[in-house]
This record gives C-alpha cells, structure tokens and sequence, in this order.
C-alpha cells in the first residue's frame, strides 16, 4: 500500500469515526450497530441518518446497554491493528474526534462529505473555521463599537509593557480564550517551545507546496514560531495572535462560535504532527523516521476483550485521552471506569460465554499525558447539550502503574481486593445507616438518641394531671381572667399541642369571645422570653413506680451503649476499609510511573457558551500560574482547587496535562553548549526569529516615545493654558482698579478690597464672604478675637502667631478626635488632612498663611493689618523654603479627596433613592480614585469595604432588573435590560475579578448563574438567539480593565453643604447592619 493509499484509508476511518461520534450524541443513540446501519442507511448523510433513527426510536423500545457492545470514546487520530483476527464490528478507539456533546450539537447536520472527498479535510475540521472565522469577524466588528469590549488594548502603551521577564499574556482576538489557553499550556513545555522554535520547513516546499497539508499547515507552523518568539522576547505586556488565528480561519470556510479546547488541542497537534513529519521524512531519506510531536504525544495501549464471546486484542495509539466525570468522585475512578467496559468476567473465564467487554491496558505512555474530560452531555428532553458541573477531584502527583500492561496481574489482583472490600464496605454502610436513622416513620433518628430521649422522658417527675386539664383549671399567663376556651372533644384536645395552648393571650382582655375562640395562643420565643413557671418544661409519664423506673433505666443505659459501642466498631471498620482501599496501590511497586500535574485547562459557564483560562505550574518560581488571556498571575493549588474541581460554581476542570516526573527534559531551560548558561530571553530564539521580535520591540519602543512626547506637548499646552489665563485675569484686574501700573503689594500699602489675590486652591478661595468662605473666615476671625484677647502686645505680627498657633492647636484637636463615621473633620478643613497624613510642616505653615491672608477678613482695622501682615510673609517666602511643586501636590491630593467624596456621595445618594443606573458610575468611579488615594496612605480615602459593597450591590440590583426585564419577553424590555448589562454591568465585572476578593468574586458567580439558569428554559428564538449572543461577554473573566465612559458630572457643593450630605448618606448607610455588607 502506498503512502496516499494509507493515507486516504486512515481519513477514511476517521470520516466514519467522525459521523458515528456525531450521530450518537445528537440522537442519544448508543447501539453501535445500529448508528452503522443508519450511516448505510443513508449514504454518509448525517440528516437523514438522524431520520432515520428517530422513526426506529419511536417504533422500537430501547435495548439494555449490557446488550451491545460499546467502546470508549474516541482518544486519537491514529491507531495500529495486531492481527487480522480482530473483529470487524470491533469499533477502535482512536478515531478523529472526541466523543464530545457540545461539538456535535454545535456541529451542523446539513454539511455533505464533498470536502472531504475533494480535499482530504473533515467535517470536523472545517467545524473549526466556523469559530476561528467568528472569531476574526467579531475582532474587526469590535473596532466600530461604541464602547470598549474588554480585550480592547488601553491606548497608553505604558499600561501594555512587559514588566520584568512576567511571562506574556495572549489578547483575546473574539472568543479566541480557548486559543489562549492551551497555546499557554503548550507553550509552557519547555521542550515543544524547543521544538516549535527551531523548526525550519523542508526544503522542498520552499518554492511551491505540493498538496493542500503543506499548503495549510507551513504557513501556520511559521505564525506559530513567530508567536512563540514574541512570547519569549516581547516587551509587551500581552501580544496578539490574530495572524495564527486567521490562517486557522483561512484553511476552511464557514462560521460558528466558540471553540472548544479538546477538540482545537486535538487538531492542533494533528497539524503540528503533519508538519513535522514532512520534515522527518525529508531528513531522513530511506529510514523511517521518527516524528517529535508523536514521540511527545502519543502512547499505546492495548485493548483486550471479548465481543459476543470471540476474544480479541489491538494494540491502539492514543493522544487525548478521554474520561467521563459523570457518576466519578475523582481521576483514578474515572480511569478505572475508561480501563474497564462491558461485562469484563468473561474475559477471564474459559467459557466462550456470549458476554461482550474490555481491557484496557497502556503499553507505553507520552511524556506528556493529556485528559480530556468529558463535562457535557445531550438532554434529550430539552434538544440541547448541558454542562456536568459534578465535583470530580484530581491529584498534583499521578501514578500510572495500576494501568500499565506490565502490572496486568497484580492489578486484577489488587481490583478483585477492592471490589470485595467495597461490597463488604457497603454492607457495613448498609448497617451503619440503621443505627443512624432510626424508625419506621417518614422521620428518622439515630438510635442512640432515641433511647437517651425515652431515659429522659422515663426519669422526667411524674404529673397528675392532664396538661389541658392543667391550663384551663387556672387563670391565662397573660393575667385575663373570666375567659374561658369552650370545651372541646377529646379530639380536638389530642390535636392541639400542649406548648401552643400555654402561651400568653395577646389580645386584649375586652375582646369578644368569638375572637377568643378562633384565636390559638402560640408560644413566641423571642417576645416571650419565659414559659408559665407552673408548666412542665417537658412531658413526662402520669404514673411510674421506683421499681419501674428502676428497671426502665437500666435497660435504656444498657442498651445506648450497646449502640453506641456498635456504632463505634461499625465506623472503625468503615474507616479502616476506606484507609486500606486508598493504600493499595501505596507499595513501591506500583508508584515506578509518576506523573505530575503540569496545566489545568478550566471551562467556566454552560454548554453553549463560557470562557477558558489555563492554570500551569511553574517548576522554577515553585507555584501555579494563572493565564487568563493578557492576564497572567501568580495562583495558588488552593485557587486551582477551586476553579476546577467543580461543585462549587460553573467553573471546572476541562483538560488535564500531566508530564512524566522521570523526564525532566520536558519542562528543563537550555543551556549554552559553550559557556553553560543558561539561555533565557532572545538568546533562546534562532536568528530569524530575533529579528523578527527585535523589529516588533523597535515598534513598540517607539509607540511608547510617541506616546511620551503627546503627553508632554499636552502638558505644555495646559500650563501656557493656564498661564495665559491667569494673565488676562490678572490684566482684567489692574485695568477694573487702577488707570496707573499697580504697586507692589506692602505691609504697609493694603490693596483695595476688590482686588484679586494670589492664586489659591479653589477651596481656599473666597469670593465673598458668603457661601463657601463663610465658616473658614468664622473660624480665623474667632482665633484673631482670642490671639487679641490673651496676648499683651497687639502688634499685628504677634497677634497673627498666636492666632496660627491658636488655630492650628483646634484642628490637631480635630484631627487626634475619634468620630463617628458620619462625622469626617477632613472634609471641614485641608490643615485636619494634612495633620492625618503627615504633611510637612512647611506646607502646613503657608497653607495657615494662606487662610489668614483672606481679603475678606478686612471688616476691621485689626483683621486688615493682620491679613497684610500674611500676604507679605507669603510674599517673602522664598522659593527654596517651600517647595511650590510638593506644595501644589498636596493641595491637588486634597482636591482629589474632595471629588472623590463628591462621587461617594452622589453615588449612595441616588443608590438610596434606587436610581441604580445613574448610581453606579458615580460609584465606579468612587472606589477606583478612593483606592488610589489609600494607596498612598491609610488616612487618604474613605471607607473601602463600604465602597465595594454598595458598588457590588448596585450592580447585583442592575442585573436583577436588567434579568426581570429579559423574562418579561417583551421586546422593548429584552433590548433596554441587555443594554444595561452589556452598557453598564459587563463592563464592570473586570474591576470586580482583578483583585481577586471573595465578595466580588460571588457576586459575579451570582449574576452569572442569572443568566445561565436561562440556558435551560424554553423561550422564543429571539431571545435564544440574543441570550446566546451575550453570554460569551458576561462569562468572559477577562480582568482587562477597560475604558468607561467619561466620569459623570459633579455637582458643586461648598464644604458646609457637603459635610451636611456626607453626615446624613453616611448616617443612613451605616444603619445597615456589618454583616449585611
């Protein structure tokens, strides 16, 4: 057989794995020779097939599962058959495709084989271009929106640099996370970074590709290696992949959505495979030759089993291997359910017995060992795939050795141990549960507390009477008298409870009887704190005697610890049998084939849409990595544990990449064959590929210098902005006052009162003396009025001392005092600010100046010579004593606090009066300047935590309005609720997934369950088509923070104002209780 021959058949074989595969999960059919029947059926088309099937459904029940033969799900492209003997029906598996339901629901029922007939390329990879072609689309469309989407780049290339050597993110490119993440995985082995970067194509295709492989899979290896470099070498932050995925886009035609991460991974290597091998083949004329990606990748196992009584045995390759989480607590379950099919006894007895099962055996395993999880699965009811959020745990540390064909024996050994332990496990179980839950009854109580409540009952003081006998003898608790409940049968009185007919009557003592009739007096037990003194606090028996009593507790003693002796020896056993299972494979022995946990691919949302993101462990720094997208960071197996166990929340594991613990090449920096460093950085890349990431570093060097010098010629134009207008202000000034030049500023010359002062700070202007000034200029005259009142000597100069003094003696008072949150003092006066954070003392003394210089102050002869006395020592002050740069910073600091109360308050303000949509830009823009200025100092800002809890609840009240509009199913409502989410919420939830807090992080995982609880309700197309058009943006856990709108407009408030709004929002906000925030 030729090698095109060989080829074609192996296509051939995966086209038919390929429709099997599809028609089982779309049909929920599992019969293998039936799904053949219908293919023959049908001629190979996929609809008619599914026609097909559905009429035999209807008509004919379905069969046990136990009595057809089923394989595994398929696990690679490639296989090798031992021996001709095998039967023909036996199904391999290693076919093209993974038996994967979300794929073969997304994957279109109209498409014909005439491309693989034409071209050589499957249905399932043309599949793949639907999304990449999507994907590029949504790219470009990203660009005319009015908005920034979240993988938008920030236009300061700054916010884009590569700090140190972090290793660099992959931008999302339009649903391209599933790209990212196993490109990172990938990209993470040392040894196929190797690989993929000293590749060089065959010569032979250098002027002209032969066939459509070379063709498509060239140009892709070259964007791989140029990616790969950029990765290595980049200065930037994250880079941008857009090229591979266009050339991925450009193999096939058509469109879809998103990608899943198995099936990419599976293709990828495929054509990695393809690549390689050519030049394998080229290098080694006459040999055969040895392929690294298969060398890397691929294993064998061997399947040994027994179809309808004959025996037979494959040896098979496999890359992914697949396993099903359904019904699996953790991997070694999962694998020893995939080891193991059918009804496996046969395979092991002599009898040609008509049962139909088999092994699975690993012959040789790759180095790197990859686990496809299968978390989706077809709901027939509802016609579509749904997602297994099942918790399934897996370890860092993986030994195969029960798996491998070597330790055959010893293993069916070791599983018949288990199988009996567990049988004996759940008898014991069985008897445990007995005791646990006592009773015939729908109730059901352990055994042990039943006979401890009858010792109490028993050994309760005897009464005489009956307890309704007891109540209706005696007045009401509550001191009515004269009322009396009418007497009743003797059913009605065993069906009123004892406590309900002792509680207190709570109407009053003139309600009419009928009232008192129809009303039951129920026992409150947090307004009535005490029963009845003369009311048993337990029932107990009319009659017993010494000897009954006697006897009754020596048996109920007796008999508890009995039961509590057997209880103890049952869960003693249970614990020893579980102990004794988990160490069965603990010898050394069966631990000779570790393998450790190298990148976790981790899915979060549903089976129609969701988001990848990959976490890898990294052998040098000794901790998990976390690549989402442009966002890489140090993680944690805690965090790990937590995104991809499932259980928890949408997120779970999807794929598992383990690498083999004894070969450490794999994962292994190379070294510099003449000095023997180590090769880091550029030094690792070939010289084309230098080049390549040297002229994208000069491109990115010179954007940030472009960037640099816009910023400064914009600084340049603001302060010749601001100079120029203070010019003419001052211009405007001389000409309202004075025909002449205007003098130099004295002690002993006042200017005018309607000249204008030295510059100030907008909140040490005064205008007038009204508004803003009005409680600054109260406080100077009060310290000018006591400074006159203490001091001896009245000259202006001392008087203006002991007025500083006196009125910086006030506010360090103010700035020392504990006070209520609704009472900030900072807000009153920037000297309070400058006190709590530790201003120098020289920016405290001109900022006093500068309050005591205020022209307002010039009612009196004693206030003027004061104020002059200020504005010459702020005239004399030269420029080497304070610094007017530092000056100018702790004044604008203050400004900023200002704004941002400013946007706190607006924001509670209209959060209380439930304008939500208004509210939360305010309170967007709130927390990120507040935590900007605690950044710098714990005395700068305002409360964080209450920040975040109001911002996280505006936009939890935002999705619950934006959700209750969508149900409404009205189209004005659907289209103004998803624009709040895509305007307003989407965008936010970065800001709520970058620092990573356990608050925020529920409240996103809150409003994503919203939306996903849809996933699997009947509902119009429109809507359908519009949810699933928005999931992708609400599920995305990009943490790129994006651009908002501009901030909202700030109303202006003169600082009493504004300490009244901030006293009252504060007053009303801290009235919620700690734990309800």
């Amino acid at each position: 057989m030729t090698v095109e021959q060989n080829v074609l058949q192996q296509h051939s074989q995966k086209h038919q794995q390929t429709l099997l595969n599809q028609l089982r999960e779309v049909t929920g059919t599992t019969d293998v020779q039936l799904l053949q029947q219908a293919l023959q059926v049908s001629n190979g088309d996929l609809a008619e097939a599914v026609a097909f099937l559905t009429e035999k459904n209807a008509k004919v029940p379905q069969q046990d599962e136990t009595t057809y033969y089923q394989t595994s799900q398929v696990a690679s492209d490639r296989y090798i058959s031992v021996g001709s003997q095998a039967d023909t029906n036996v199904i391999d598996l290693t076919g093209d495709d993974k038996d994967d339901l979300q794929r073969a629901i997304a994957l279109s029922l109209e498409e014909s084989n005439r491309a693989f007939r034409e071209t050589g390329i499957t249905d399932e990879e043309q599949a793949i271009s639907r999304v990449l072609e999507a994907s590029i689309a949504e790219n470009k469309a990203s660009l005319k929106r009015t908005h920034t989407e979240v993988w938008s780049d920030s236009p300061n290339p700054h916010d884009r640099k590569r700090i140190d050597n972090c290793p660099v993110g992959l931008k999302n490119v339009g649903n391209t996370c599933w790209f990212s993440a196993v490109i990172q995985s990938l990209f993470n082995l040392l040894e196929f970074q190797r690989l993929v970067l000293n590749y060089s194509p065959p010569a032979r295709v250098h002027d002209l590709p032969r066939n459509q492989k070379e063709h498509r899979n060239l140009p892709f290896m070259q964007e791989l290696r140029n990616l790969f470099s950029l990765m290595v070498g980049s200065k930037r932050k994250y880079v941008d992949p857009s090229r591979a995925v266009e050339i991925l886009k450009d193999a096939f035609k058509s469109s879809e959505s998103q990608q899943d991460v198995s099936e990419f991974t599976h293709k990828l290597l495929d054509w990695l495979e393809d690549a390689f091998q050519m030049k394998a083949e080229e290098d080694r004329e006459g040999e055969k030759p040895k392929n690294p990606m298969v060398e890397l990748f691929y294993g064998r196992f061997l399947a040994v089993g027994v179809l309808e009584g004959k025996k037979f045995e494959n040896t098979e390759m496999f890359g992914q291997y697949p396993l099903q989480v359904n019904g699996f607590k953790d991997l070694h379950e999962c694998l020893e359910a995939a080891m193991i099919e059918g009804e496996i006894e046969s395979l092991h007895s002599a009898e040609n017995s008509a049962r139909s099962g088999q092994e699975h055996w690993f012959t040789e395993l790759p180095p790197v060992l990859t686990f496809e999880l299968s978390r989706f699965e077809f709901n027939q009811a509802l016609g579509r795939p749904e997602k297994i959020h099942n918790k399934l745990e897996f370890p860092s540390m993986l030994y195969m050795d029960r798996y491998m064909d070597r330790n055959r024996e010893i293993t069916r050994i070791k599983r018949e141990e288990i199988r009996r332990l567990k049988e004996h496990l759940t008898l014991l179980q069985q008897r445990l549960e007995r005791y646990l839950s006592y009773g015939s009854g729908p109730k059901r109580f352990p055994l042990a507390d039943v006979l401890q409540y009858a010792m109490e009952f028993a050994s309760s003081k005897p009464v005489c009477t009956s307890p309704v006998e007891d109540i209706d003898s005696s007045a009401p608790p509550g001191g009515t008298t004269g009322q009396q409940l009418p007497q009743q049968s003797i059913a009605e009185q065993d069906s009123l409870p004892p406590l309900e007919s002792s509680g207190p009557a709570s109407g009053p003592t003139a309600a009419p009887a009928a009232a008192q009739q129809q009303r039951v007096p129920i026992h409150k037990p947090f307004t009535q704190s005490r029963l009845p003194p003369d009311l048993p606090m337990h029932p107990a028996p009319r009659h017993i005697t010494e000897e009954e009593l006697r006897v009754l507790e020596g048996c109920l003693h007796r008999w508890r610890s009995e039961v509590e002796n057997d209880t103890r020896d049952l869960q003693g056993s249970i614990t020893r049998i579980h102990r004794t299972i988990e160490l069965m494979y603990s010898d050394k022995s069966m631990m000779q084939v570790p393998y450790r946990l190298h990148a976790v691919l981790v899915h979060e949302g549903q089976a129609n849409a969701g988001h990848y993101w990959a976490y890898i462990y990294d052998p040098h720094q000794r901790c998990w990595m976390k690549y989402n997208d442009i966002s890489v960071t140090k993680s944690s197996w805690e965090e790990l544990v937590r995104d991809s166990f499932g259980g928890y929340r949408n997120a779970s594991a999807y794929c598992l990449m383990y690498i083999n613990e004894k070969k450490p090449f794999l994962i292994e920096e190379e070294f510099d064959k003449e000095t023997g460093q180590i090769l880091s950085g550029m030094d690792k890349l070939p010289p084309d590929l230098k080049q390549y990431v040297k002229e994208d570093n000069e491109l990115f060097d010179k954007e940030i210098e472009e960037w640099d010098t816009l910023q400064a010629r914009k600084a340049q134009q603001e302060k010749l902005a601001l100079a120029t207008a203070a010019a003419a202000a001052s211009g405007a000034s001389s000409t309202s006052t004075s025909s002449s030049s205007p003098q130099p500023m004295s002690i002993e010359s006042s200017p005018p009162d309607n000249a204008v002062p030295q510059q100030d700070p907008e909140y040490m202007e005064q205008p007038s003396p009204t508004n803003d000034s009005k409680h600054l200029q109260e406080a100077t005259e009060r310290a000018i009025s006591r400074a006159a009142a203490e001091q001896d000597e009245r000259s202006p100069e001392t008087l203006l001392n002991a007025a500083i003094k006196l009125e910086y003696a006030r506010l360090l008072r103010f700035a020392q005092e504990d006070t209520s949150p609704e009472n900030d003092y900072r807000l009153q006066h920037i000297i309070v600010y400058f006190i709590q954070n530790q201003a120098p003392k020289k920016i405290l003394e001109r900022t006093l100046l500068t309050q005591f210089a205020d022209r307002n102050l010039a009612f009196d002869e004693r206030c003027k010579s004061i104020m002059n006395v200020a504005r010459a020592k702020l005239d004399l002050i030269k420029p080497e004593e304070v610094n007017m740069d530092e000056y100018e910073m702790w004044h604008q600091a203050y400004r900023n606090f200002r704004e941002t109360t400013i946007f706190m308050v607006t924001g509670l303000e209209l959060f209380q009066k439930t304008n939500y949509v208004e509210a939360l830009m305010y309170l967007i823009y709130s927390y990120q300047y507040n935590k900007e200025l605690l950044s710098k100092g714990l005395y700068r800002g305002h409360d964080e935590e209450l920040l975040g809890h109001y911002r996280r609840e505006c936009l939890l009240k935002l999705n619950e309005q934006a959700a209750a509009m969508f149900e409404s199913g009205e189209e004005p409502e659907v289209t103004t609720g998803l624009g709040i989410m895509n305007e307003l919420v989407v965008p936010c939830i970065p800001l709520l997934l970058v620092h990573d807090t356990e608050r925020d992080l529920l409240a996103v995982e809150d409003m994503r369950n919203r939306w996903c609880s849809y996933l699997g309700q009947e509902m119009e197309s429109n809507l359908q088509e519009k949810l699933t058009d928005f999931l992708p943006k609400l599920l995305d856990c990009s943490t790129e923070i994006k651009s908002f709108h501009d901030p909202p407009k700030l109303p202006t408030y003169t600082t009493l104002e504004l300490c009244e709004r901030f006293s009252r929002i504060m007053a009303a906000v801290c009235r919620v209780p700690t734990e309800g925030r």
